[in-house]
């Protein structure tokens, strides 16, 4: 098969030239590969010489631009040019070998063979040449092809020696399987559960950025199954891989939670690509298994898993190596409001209520109530249509209320130059902390805002504080 008619950047003519006034042949090859035959566009192209990849940079930097830099990475033997849009990476062909403590390979100089036989998947063990002889003839000496048409993910050497090697590549094997929708080879699969504990040589950075890649795939719940079945989530989250399994006590049994987190998660990336809300999700219900009881007469009960959740988060995410800042404090926000909207519609759907609501959830409202409405799994139809009618009204009492606090807020009852006047004040922070705290009062609803009450309010507060009133207020 020739792929030259597919390789319409001048940039890969640009390359097989150089390679060409150096004597050596050059492949394209791995990911852009795969890329290309999938349709998937991909910005990183890897290229493959025998011989020198820094050389060969240096040699191609000219051609494609008389300022194009060449950044060299002398420990790697690799060299990177940036070409417009695209990365370029050139590299010597190597083979490897690996010690058992480290994933680290010891390199030495190769062939195109050993080169494609060090790679992790089958389907990023392709090549295509570039150098003018070849242009376009794909090197394909595992099936890479027809596993792409078959959908599946199968390391080209033995399945054991690629992961006891490298143990990473099997979180690679997942998050493939994850973004392309792809099935891993069985043979594969049970490599990966066989070879799980060795996962622990792997940085927590490294196992994130895979984690990562995962969560913002357009399923995600499939990587994370995946992990579960080979063994690997129990090395990488415990706390989730605890939520399985359903424990029947006289008959009565709880939903298993680790699904029902999967189905939270698939229902909320479907409406949003935000990666931290789907953290949000996933972690949702992470305190369920240490909060569990059994209470006869009423059931299962998992009191304050939300707060204890909240909780967990920061432990988890420091683990993980996860962001600390506001990313951190939006998720755990989350997980300990995620519970609000659904004790809402329980009870009285009054104003107070859900303003205390807003209130709290502030900017992040509509992605909690994303997330309230994704949490409703129930397989009971005539449940779920009355609790999502429920969110309805109070995403209408939302707006409604807005239009009352925009009103309500214009003005308070009682200005700053009645308050001035009232308790004998220059302008001054005194006068501000009067007016602020009348402000939030009417806001939060603890008083109705009528001037009566504002006064009534206004004279409390100063006693309070023992400040005199000079000049007594008219009703």
């Amino acid at each position: 098969m020739n792929f030259k008619d597919r390789l319409n950047d001048r940039v890969f003519r640009l390359v097989g030239q150089a390679a060409e006034n150096l004597d050596r042949p050059c492949y394209v090859v791995g990911g852009f590969v795969r890329d290309l035959i999938i349709g998937r566009h991909c910005k990183d192209i890897d290229f493959v010489t025998v011989g020198s990849g820094i050389e060969l940079a240096h040699a191609v930097a000219p051609l494609i631009h008389r300022n194009a830099k060449v950044t060299v990475f002398r420990t790697y033997g690799t060299a990177r040019i940036n070409a417009g849009p695209l990365e370029l990476e050139f590299v010597g062909a190597r083979r490897e070998s690996y010690r058992r403590e480290s994933r680290n390979p010891i390199v030495e100089d190769g062939t195109l063979d050993d080169d494609l036989a060090r790679r992790d998947f089958t389907i990023n063990a392709m090549a295509i040449a570039v150098h003018p002889a070849e242009f376009g003839a794909l090197v394909d000496r595992y099936d890479g092809l027809g596993d792409i048409e078959r959908r599946i993910i199968r390391t080209p050497l033995d399945p054991d020696i690629t992961f006891s090697d490298d143990p990473l590549r099997m979180m690679r094997a997942i998050r493939f399987a994850t973004q392309l929708d792809f099935d891993i080879y069985p043979e594969t699969l049970e490599a990966i559960a066989r070879n799980a504990e060795r996962i622990k040589i792997i940085t927590a950075e490294r196992i994130r950025d895979e984690l990562s890649k995962i969560m913002l795939a357009a399923r995600p719940s499939r990587g994370w199954e995946l992990l579960m079945q080979t063994g690997l989530l129990g090395y990488i989250l415990p706390e989730l891989d605890a939520l399985r399994g359903v424990e029947v006590v006289n008959g009565c049994g709880h939903k298993d939670n680790f699904y029902h987190t999967l189905t939270v998660l698939d229902t909320v990336a479907s409406r949003s690509d935000n990666e931290w809300l789907r953290w949000a999700a996933l972690l949702h219900d992470i305190a369920k298994p240490v909060t569990k009881r059994y209470e006869p007469g009423t059931g299962w009960t998992f009191h304050n898993h939300n707060f204890i959740g909240g909780k967990m988060v920061p432990r988890i995410f420091r683990r993980l190596r996860l962001p600390l800042g506001p990313e951190m404090k939006y998720v755990q926000k989350l997980v300990e409001l995620h519970m609000r909207p659904i004790a809402l519609v329980e009870d009285e759907v009054t104003d107070s209520a859900v303003r205390r609501l807003m209130n709290y959830a502030e900017d992040d409202l509509p992605d909690l109530m994303l997330l309230a409405r994704a949490d409703i799994t129930s397989k009971n139809e005539a449940k779920k249509k009355r609790f999502l009618a429920n969110f309805d009204l109070v995403e209408t009492k939302f707006a409604e209320i807005r239009v009352k606090d925009a009103e309500r807020m214009r003005k308070n009852p009682v200005d700053g130059t009645e308050i001035m006047h009232i308790f004998g004040l220059q302008q001054s922070p005194v006068v501000g902390y009067f007016a602020k705290n009348l402000k939030q009062a009417i806001k939060d609803c603890e008083i109705e805002d009528t001037r009566e009450a504002s006064l009534a309010y206004l004279l409390e507060l100063a006693a309070r504080a023992g400040i005199p009133v000079v000049n007594p207020p008219e009703p």
